[in-house]
């Protein structure tokens, strides 16, 4: 799946799987939406009760992808389990600390 609006909330999302994916959102599936550039994430899940948003930003960096497959791009439970302790998702690239507030645009991701 192509980069998604990171306007949209819980609904939009939602209608985004719905719509584009073909899938109930109120079905207990995960699934990861990523930014443009790749430094921020999005997951939304249905806990049973209501939709859930979690919201990732890198201060540094940028995650890693797998490849795309049929217009969705899976991740193993392993890979998942990095986005949801924070660390990575395959492997993140680092980059310099983000400048102070106000002092510029964030910097760009490099690869070691």
């Amino acid at each position: 799946m192509r980069p998604v609006d990171f306007r949209r909330g819980h609904d939009g999302l939602a209608a985004t799987i719905q719509n584009e994916l073909g899938l109930d959102p109120h079905s207990g599936l995960t699934v990861v939406f990523r930014s443009k550039r790749g430094d921020r994430i999005k997951v939304l899940v249905w806990d049973g009760t209501g939709l859930v948003l979690i919201y990732k930003r890198l201060e540094a960096g940028s995650f890693t992808w797998p490849k795309v497959q049929d217009g969705v791009m899976r991740l193993s439970r392993a890979q998942f389990e990095a986005l949801n302790s924070i660390a990575s998702c395959a492997e993140v690239r680092r980059a310099a600390p983000p400048s102070a507030p106000g002092q510029g645009k964030r910097p760009r991701s490099s690869t070691l």
